[in-house]
């Protein structure tokens, strides 16, 4: 459906792109007092994708929230995309979505039930596809659209996957290329085209749901998504916790199909791509043959993005990705990108 308005003419950022940067984030978050609750397994400081929390000897409860403003104009497409993309983080804790609500902060004046509607029934149709139900919400008047989702899934206290167990050696599979928020800012500027844009939407809609069964199947030691922080950014997190430092093969890195084009100039790269890259700039070293376009397409600032899967290299073709790296000896969250 169209809207009178386009989405995203009304947002500052673009997805998880407008996510605030990690550099100025952090520091703040890790002031905070740590809860001392024995039964939360996963909490704040290990920056991790969800909060861990044991119910019982059998079941922990997964919790994540996750929204953004517009990325793409169709508000169908953007209810998927959000939804999806909050379920991401309950796959790569290595659970099973069971519930969400929705986050809502929408210019109902301006832009009418309609397309309020169709993001609504973007968002319930990706969950209800992921076997979860959509049980409620929140809603504010906000100038600028956003969406989200509040979701709780489940998963066994002795079966959560977190970011911090990856071990030397251990190959990374990362399971969707990356290109999205190159596309998102080039279409925002007017520069891409319709069937890049539907490119990107089908990578983003896609849901993790399978890769994190084959990961859980092959072994997996440490699981990340990668989604506003890009691909070094995610990593250095997936390797810091685990105490150990990681090669990236620039080369081997997927990008959906007209990427490479768009990154060769920098029109494409997002506000929070280039806080990204600034960011990556203090714990990675990139090798001198290293292509400008695959630098910045590893520090892309990507929504819905893949999941990034440590495990042994002889179990890494059973998981649907490309090999990217490997986490190696080193000072602990260093990348070095060859």
């Amino acid at each position: 459906m169209a809207t009178t308005v386009p989405l995203t003419s009304l947002s500052s950022g673009a997805g998880c792109g407008c996510k605030l940067a990690a550099a100025d984030l952090l520091p703040i978050v890790r002031t905070l007092p740590a809860s001392d609750d024995p039964r939360l397994i996963v909490g704040t400081p290990s920056g991790d994708d969800a909060a861990v929390y044991r119910l019982t000897d059998d079941i922990a409860l997964v919790h994540t929230i996750d929204f953004f403003t517009p990325l793409v104009d169709d508000p169908y497409d953007f209810g998927r995309v959000a939804a999806a993309n909050a379920l991401s983080d309950v796959y790569a804790m290595g659970g099973l979505p069971i519930t969400a609500m929705n986050v809502v902060a929408f210019p109902l004046e301006q832009l009418g039930g309609e397309v309020l509607g169709a993001i609504l029934r973007g968002g319930l149709d990706v969950v209800t596809a992921a076997g979860a139900s959509i049980v409620g919400g929140h809603s504010i008047k906000d100038d600028e659209p956003k969406y989200g989702l509040a979701v709780t899934g489940t998963v066994h206290p002795d079966r959560v996957v977190t970011n911090a167990g990856g071990r030397a050696g251990d190959v990374l599979v990362l399971t969707k290329p990356l290109g999205v928020g190159a596309i998102v800012t080039a279409a925002k500027r007017g520069a891409a085209d319709d069937g890049l844009v539907a490119a990107a939407v089908d990578v983003m809609v896609a849901l993790n749901a399978g890769a994190s069964e084959a990961a859980l199947a092959a072994g997996v030691h440490a699981m990340t998504d990668v989604t506003g922080f890009g691909l070094l950014g995610h990593l250095h997190n997936v390797a810091r916790e685990s105490g150990l430092a990681a090669e990236v093969d620039a080369d081997a890195v997927p990008a959906i199909d007209g990427v490479e084009a768009l990154l060769r100039a920098e029109g494409a790269v997002s506000g929070g791509s280039a806080r990204n890259a600034e960011w990556a700039a203090t714990f990675t070293r990139f090798d001198d043959g290293v292509a400008p376009w695959r630098s910045r397409l590893i520090t892309d600032a990507t929504t819905s993005g893949g999941l990034l899967v440590a495990l042994p290299e002889s179990r890494a073709a059973e998981v649907p990705g490309v090999v990217v790296g490997r986490l190696v000896d080193g000072p602990p969250g260093t990348i070095t990108v060859q």
